[in-house]
């Protein structure tokens, strides 16, 4: 079975992009420390767009994002976050070893 690799944009409210990364960052650590199927979660900070975020999330299956995507750490940063984020979008891959 392949690991599942997600690449994702957020656009954060403007001028938030700061705050929202605050909880983004305790969002990543709840991650990698409670949730054995979350193998990498990165984060990063595009230079020239100041309200955008980056994720490169890997995980060991299609059933460990479900684990992820419908999870506590995930519920906490949707309520910490609420009204900072303007949009979430991701594309799924099969990550090549």
């Amino acid at each position: 079975m392949a690991k599942l690799a997600i690449v994702a944009t957020i656009k954060t409210v403007p001028g938030k992009r700061d705050e929202y990364l605050k909880h983004l960052r305790a969002h990543r650590h709840r991650c990698l420390t409670g949730e054995p199927g979350t193998l990498s979660f990165e984060i990063l900070v595009p230079r020239e767009e100041a309200d955008t975020l980056l994720l490169y999330e890997v995980y060991a299956s299609d059933d460990a994002f479900q684990t992820h995507w419908t999870g506590a750490s995930i519920q906490q940063m949707r309520q910490d976050a609420g009204g900072l984020q303007v949009s979430i979008s991701g594309v799924r891959s099969d990550l090549i070893e």
